[in-house]
């Protein structure tokens, strides 16, 4: 991707542009504002989509994009990237990842409240599995003497948080 700095509507590819009008939390939530920065943008089913990762050259998509039902975005990417480098290739942090309720804003009436979700196991599984991906990596590092940054601890916090939540899910379902 060439031009890091797209503003909504122009320039932004045709494939993304139909998520800008999704408004879940906010006028242009998490996953809007990634979307609308990636290029070959394709959903793969109910809020997943597969991209071009921006921070390398991309010849088939390797981004995976998945918003969870409180606005949070996991992204993956399979040729490898840094999640912290995907993001500072088209100008977004971490935080980003985050509906602004969930940095201590109060964005007052825009944000509807969901209903509890009901998930599957399948989809409780495949979680699970790339969260617990996540802590053994930051468990690796540590136990190879590699400190975890800040970026890396805050993942590995938000990793902790999901498995908590999906223990929480199974034991109420």
């Amino acid at each position: 991707m060439t031009d890091n700095k797209k503003t909504a509507g122009a320039g932004v590819p045709q494939a993304a542009r139909k998520y800008q009008s999704r408004q879940h939390y906010t006028a242009e939530s998490a996953t809007d504002k990634l979307l609308s920065r990636l290029d070959g943008v394709q959903q793969t089913g109910p809020d997943k989509w597969l991209a071009r990762c921006p921070a390398h050259p991309d010849r088939s998509p390797s981004l995976t994009v998945k918003e969870l039902d409180d606005g949070r975005v996991l992204v993956h990417d399979f040729g490898g990237c840094d999640i912290a480098d995907v993001l500072a290739a088209i100008g977004l942090e971490m935080t980003d990842l985050f509906p602004p309720r969930m940095h201590g804003r109060d964005i007052g009436p825009l944000a509807p409240r969901k209903p509890a979700p009901r998930f599957s196991a399948r989809d409780l599984l495949e979680l699970a599995a790339l969260e617990s991906r996540i802590v053994a990596i930051a468990a690796c590092d540590l136990a190879a003497g590699v400190a975890l940054s800040a970026d890396d601890l805050l993942r590995v916090t938000l990793a902790a948080e999901i498995l908590y939540g999906i223990v929480r899910e199974v034991s109420h379902g």
